[in-house]
């Protein structure tokens, strides 16, 4: 191969290591100028990329790994990564409140808890990884509402007791608070005897990407629910600065 080939074959493995490592969405602006390259020379190693199905552009033509890569989700999943990453902020959240801890993320219209650290107590939360529940009435989902990570409902809402809230306009209500205050609260509103909060968590580009919370019994969090939750506004903080560290580091906006 001569040295041109080289060079070509180098630089388009480097922009899909960039893509496939990113953990949302990569823009073709963003790409060319992490690169050094062209806009052509980027447009058309990217083609190439994409006639391979290396990689492929979402409807606002951001690039994001490819169905080759789709085939090994779980070996390419960013999530592990970022919940292997934020492990220790969790830890000293359950460390500060002895509550069960847990980092959410938006995936469709629901949450998806993507890492827990279990509360001390023999009396505490249930392990929440891998359960599915309505997202109104969780501290987690209210951020993500709130922040648009997640599409807000429309109309009645499911309550699973008489404190959920009962409609979307609710629901649109509290977000503003939730944006103002920065942080959410629930109280019995998934379960009678359950509390929870929760705060946003931000990627490299400022949006919230997921969402860090502390729940537990009512008997326990009560009147320090809000106390915690600025507990936790400084654990978010943190847990946002690592990851916009780590995805500055790697070159990607």
């Amino acid at each position: 191969m001569s040295n041109g080939g080289t060079q070509a074959v180098d630089r388009a493995a480097q922009l899909l290591t960039r893509v496939v490592e990113a953990d949302r969405p990569v823009s073709f602006t963003t790409l060319v100028g992490v690169s050094g390259l062209t806009r052509s020379t980027t447009s058309r190693l990217l083609a190439a990329l994409e006639a391979n199905h290396l990689v492929e552009r979402d409807a606002t033509g951001a690039y994001s790994s490819g169905a080759l890569f789709a085939l090994y989700a779980a070996r390419h999943d960013p999530w592990s990564q970022v919940a292997r990453l934020a492990e220790p902020v969790l830890r000293r959240v359950g460390g500060a409140t002895s509550e069960t801890v847990n980092l959410g993320i938006p995936r469709g219209d629901t949450v998806v808890q993507i890492a827990q650290v279990d509360s001390t107590y023999v009396l505490g939360a249930r392990d929440w990884l891998h359960v599915t529940v309505p997202a109104h009435c969780s501290a987690l989902g209210k951020v993500l509402y709130a922040f648009a990570a997640l599409p807000m409902p429309r109309g009645r809402l499911e309550q699973p007791t008489p404190h959920a809230l009962p409609t979307a306009d609710a629901l649109e209500r509290e977000a503003a608070d939730i944006r103002r205050r920065g942080y959410a609260l629930t109280r019995e509103e998934l379960e009678i005897g359950l509390n929870a909060a929760a705060v946003p968590v931000r990627g490299s580009d400022g949006d919230v990407i997921a969402a860090l919370g502390v729940s537990g019994p009512s008997a326990r969090l009560g009147r320090n629910l809000d106390e915690i939750a600025t507990l936790l506004i400084e654990h978010g903080e943190d847990l946002s600065l690592l990851l916009q560290r780590r995805a500055s580091t790697r070159g990607v906006a």
